[in-house]
């Protein structure tokens, strides 16, 4: 099944999830856009990649991303607390933060593909 073809799916899930129609909408409308541009099938292949990863074999295979995500989250809030060097950058300290904003989000797109997909395939 194609993605397009499971908007209107999607859209009665999404419905569900936003109780205001107007978040709703724009859920919806970014949805659609997004799977037009195929953007949805490459996050769903990015999500099988992090899948994979994830049920590895060995230690450091599975969790060498949330162990990066961890650093550098613990960097920005130690620049916050004044506990690091004075020579660290403004610079520096906005794209650790960037770094953490992209994973959070990386992390919270990538659960919700997982569950969009597996509602589709009920």
């Amino acid at each position: 099944m194609s993605w397009v073809a499971a908007v209107p799916v999607v859209g009665k899930i999404i419905d569900k999830v936003f109780p205001d129609a107007d978040q709703a909408s724009k859920a919806k409308t970014a949805l659609t856009e997004m799977a037009i541009n195929g953007e949805l099938d490459e996050l769903a292949q990015q999500a099988g990649v992090i899948k994979a990863e994830a049920q590895g074999e060995g230690w450091l295979q599975r969790s060498w991303r949330p162990l990066v995500m961890l650093v550098f989250t613990a960097l920005v809030v130690c620049r916050w607390m004044g506990w690091a060097s004075p020579d660290l950058s403004e610079a520096l300290e906005l794209k650790l933060l960037g770094i953490v904003q992209l994973g959070i989000g990386g992390y919270i797109a990538s659960r919700g593909v997982e569950k969009v997909v597996s509602t589709i395939r009920r």
